[in-house]
């Protein structure tokens, strides 16, 4: 599926008409970018002759374009006659992605090459307040922009996202959020307040899924599930090539569908959820029972690369009950790939290996043959860099 074709529809700022005038202008733009990124510097005339617009057109967008940043024009010669040459600016457009997570915020940015120019992430509290992690936020974006030496003028929008559901009607974080201090706050009018920019929001686990159709080795794929396993399981779905949202935006909550119907009480309420069983909480306390501090997740990782056989059993225990709970969705949904992210993906084969096996055990055989697992090459950055994706998606300004 072709990327242009992946539309989005996540809690955003404003809704934008496919069929009006400023739409078409977007997209014409696009077809500009595209040309510049594929040729190089290119005159108006040669601009449109690749993308078929009219030289009126092309004159009046270069023009747009050069007064906001995107290009620099400088006069040339062509053919013996006199010209203009534009030049796409790498950081002529700069997207904002930021990751808040139970313990950190992240902060991207990414230019219209989507290249990551800046980032930082710093810790946080467990428990923090969207007020404090939405001031970390704008402090970091204020920092890398001054080190990066961008101006403020030049940043097109920034996504946002949160470990928990978004309610799309009203644009706030519903029960089950990872962060349950941000239930019912409206994520897009603080943080459009804080930040002064155009804001999009999503779930962490729907912008991993767009990061790895974008940034990711999977930009080919149109049917991919990203599981995030981190102190909650959330999932992102790409279903014939477009993210799925469901009906009102709550959708891979697959950390809450029951492994165990007598099992330990889960924080949503119900029992024997896979969190319960799965998630790096779990592991954590589990591991920690009897130490004298509590283990963390890069403890965890380094214990089982150092083939500790406590934390080996924890790991396999997860991964089969993981894998039982992919292998139902699978059977519905029929996945391409399903790509595992989140802070355990240092494992790769010690936790792939378990829920292969648990996928191949309660999927149809044709099904859970045919799915490609694999451990996601983004790191600790997916959702940050999905974020920026989500950004330039509404910008329709696609990868090169």
């Amino acid at each position: 599926m072709a990327e242009e074709d992946r539309t989005t529809t996540p809690t955003k700022r404003r809704s934008r008409n496919p069929g009006s005038q400023p739409a078409l202008r977007l997209l014409n733009r696009q077809r500009i970018i595209d040309a510049l990124l594929g040729a190089g510097p290119s005159t108006q005339a040669e601009i449109s002759r690749s993308t078929g617009l009219s030289t009126a057109t092309v004159s009046n967008i270069v023009k747009s374009m050069a007064a906001k940043g995107l290009v620099s024009t400088a006069p040339t010669t062509s053919s013996g006659r006199r010209a203009l040459s534009v030049t796409i600016n790498g950081n002529g457009a700069v997207a904002v992605g930021i990751d808040f997570g139970r313990s950190h915020v992240r902060v991207v940015l990414a230019n219209l090459g989507y290249q990551v120019v800046a980032e930082r992430a710093l810790p946080l509290p467990l428990g923090h307040h969207a007020s404090e992690s939405i001031a970390a936020a704008a402090d970091l974006l204020n920092l890398l922009l001054a080190e990066a030496n961008i101006p403020r003028s030049l940043i097109v929008g920034a996504g946002a996202g949160i470990p928990g559901p978004i309610d799309r009607r009203s644009g706030t974080v519903v029960q089950g959020a990872i962060l349950p201090e941000w239930v019912g706050i409206n994520i897009l009018e603080r943080l459009e307040k804080t930040l002064e920019l155009p804001v999009y929001a999503d779930n962490d686990a729907n912008l991993g899924a767009l990061a790895e159709v974008t940034w990711g080795p999977h930009r080919s794929v149109s049917n991919l599930m990203f599981l995030k396993i981190g102190s909650g399981i959330g999932a992102g779905l790409i279903l014939n090539g477009a993210p799925y949202y469901g009906n009102v935006g709550v959708t891979g909550e697959i950390g809450h569908a029951t492994i165990n119907e007598h099992g330990p009480i889960c924080r949503c309420g119900n029992r024997g959820c896979l969190e319960t069983v799965a998630s790096t909480a779990t592991m954590i306390e589990l591991l920690s029972r009897g130490a004298v501090e509590p283990l963390t997740v890069g403890d965890i990782v380094r214990r089982a690369l150092a083939k500790d056989s406590a934390t080996l059993r924890v790991i396999d225990d997860a991964g089969l009950a993981v894998g039982r709970a992919i292998g139902n969705v699978a059977n519905l949904i029929n996945p391409e790939v399903i790509v595992v992210g989140g802070p355990l993906a240092g494992l790769d084969d010690l936790l792939l290996d378990p829920i292969r096996r648990g996928l191949l055990r309660h999927a149809v055989p044709v099904v859970g043959e045919s799915t490609t697992l694999a451990m996601s090459s983004l790191g600790d950055r997916a959702e940050a860099l999905g974020a920026a994706s989500l950004v330039f998606q509404h910008q329709r300004i696609r990868r090169p």
